[in-house]
């Protein structure tokens, strides 16, 4: 077997290796993830990208998504875009749909280089986050005094969000981990602080599950613009801020939620055939 190409890419931080699978078909073993995923003796990523050949006839691309420790993430809204702005390069179109284990994100290129994805509509109900118990996805209590209530979602994967006064002075290194595993977190979920600093601007950090803290969270900034505006912090449109810049963030009347952000490509490379074992 040859050596693989990746492309590593990333939309304010959050990054990712990509794999094109659509030709030569890509498995990536846990282990494998790991290897590539370590910052000291692999590439290095808060997310692994595989494309894969379609598997609806209204998708143009099938994106798989592994996170850092091996396991298998629903929605990746930075990754989104990068992948849509790889296969916008290739085809010359405007608009495609990619299609993950979560459903179709409808998608189009946007003013200044960014791109805009329809990351489909927020889930409110708590089976749908998932929640280990019924209850209020408004306002969850997770016993943190010093956080109060998330406000959780599934945006193609579960989200909390909890709004703070001041997000400098929150440990998220000994919260995000904690909460991230707690028990009202079935499939355990990622963990949004925010802070709104006007009524249309949040500033945001995640821990995002099977990664840790990341320097972007697309699907984070979504679900943290919907639970702002079911709070009735700000409007049903927002830019959240994070370390490297800004994601537009709007919760259309049906429900659904558009991203509109930048992409990038840090460089190109190959892996180490051996990684991928039982690849065709």
């Amino acid at each position: 077997m040859e050596p693989v190409p990746f492309a590593k890419m990333h939309g304010l931080g959050n990054d990712f290796v990509v794999i094109d699978g659509r030709v030569r078909p890509i498995r990536v073993s846990e282990a494998a993830a790991q290897a590539i995923g370590d910052r000291h003796t692999g590439v290095g990523f808060d997310q692994l990208i595989v494309l894969e050949p379609p598997q609806s006839a209204d998708a143009d691309v099938f994106m798989r998504i592994l996170n850092s420790d091996g396991s298998e993430a629903g929605a990746c809204g930075n990754a989104t875009r990068c992948v849509v702005s790889k296969v916008l390069g290739e085809s010359g179109r405007e608009r495609i749909v990619i299609e993950t284990i979560s459903g179709l994100l409808p998608a189009e290129r946007a003013a200044m280089g960014e791109i805009t994805v329809d990351m489909g509509p927020a889930r409110l109900d708590w089976r749908d986050v998932p929640l280990a118990e019924p209850m209020d996805t408004l306002a969850v209590p997770v016993g943190l005094p010093e956080l109060g209530d998330a406000t959780c979602s599934s945006m193609g994967n579960p989200h909390a969000t909890f709004f703070v006064p001041d997000l400098d002075a929150v440990d998220m290194a000994r919260l995000g981990p904690q909460l991230e595993h707690h028990r009202l977190f079935p499939a355990r979920a990622n963990i949004g602080f925010a802070q709104v600093v006007a009524p249309g601007r949040i500033r945001l950090q995640v821990w995002e599950r099977g990664a840790g803290l990341t320097l972007a969270c697309g699907s984070g900034a979504c679900a943290t613009l919907v639970a702002a505006a079911r709070r009735g912090l700000t409007g049903r449109k927002a830019e959240i801020l994070v370390k490297h810049g800004r994601l537009v963030i709007e919760w259309r009347e049906d429900g659904h939620v558009l991203m509109t952000g930048p992409v990038a490509t840090s460089f190109t490379g190959t892996l180490d055939p051996a990684l991928f074992a039982g690849t065709n």
